[in-house]
């Protein structure tokens, strides 16, 4: 009789900590998806996972997690950076939903999210979501496919109380991507 595996263990490069300042706060759009730039930055830089980086911050600007995309190494397609920047918010919070207690909460990504990045943004408890690249310029600077979303996406995330702001530093985000795409890389 064999086992089914009853334990789930992902983990993050060591470097995130050296990127991720705990001890500052991130003020502004600007400041929070440099962050997330940052991390797919040097995610790509050390070869330790795809060009995407995200964090979640608290309505005073206090980092509450980070995350680059671990896909391959992690061999996890679920491994994107926004879903482990979310599980590790709600692991520290000990809240699935992370404005349960009415503090809000901000996701910074360095790209639009895909299609399941999208599906858990709804499920998460996040108030606001800043994007740098959008998902057009992921699709032609590497070879992802983001998946589909509603027509109507951000209409969809503001109906159910999300800010939505885009394009924000979207030429640092795109120049990541640009440097991963021309490096022939892909899942």
């Amino acid at each position: 009789m064999s086992l089914l595996p009853l334990q789930l263990h992902l983990t993050l490069p060591p470097w995130i900590s050296e990127v991720a300042d705990t001890s500052r706060r991130y003020h502004t759009d600007e400041e929070r998806v440099g962050l997330a730039i940052e991390l797919s930055q040097r995610n790509i830089t050390l070869g330790t996972g795809g060009p995407f980086g995200a964090a979640v911050f608290d309505e005073h600007g206090r980092l509450i997690a980070a995350a680059a995309n671990r896909v391959i190494p992690q061999t996890c397609s679920v491994a994107h950076a926004e879903m482990l920047a979310y599980m590790l918010a709600q692991q520290r919070l000990a809240s699935f939903r992370l404005n349960a207690q009415g503090t809000r909460y901000t996701l910074a990504t360095s790209a639009q999210p895909c299609c399941q990045c999208y599906g858990a943004t709804v499920w998460a408890g996040i108030d606001e979501l800043l994007i740098g690249a959008r998902s057009e310029d992921v699709e032609a600077l590497t070879e992802f496919d983001e998946g589909p979303l509603p027509n109507d996406w951000i209409g969809e995330l503001q109906r159910r109380g999300i800010a939505v702001r885009r394009d924000i530093l979207r030429d640092r985000a795109r120049a990541v991507l640009a440097e991963y795409g021309a490096a022939g890389q892909s899942y």
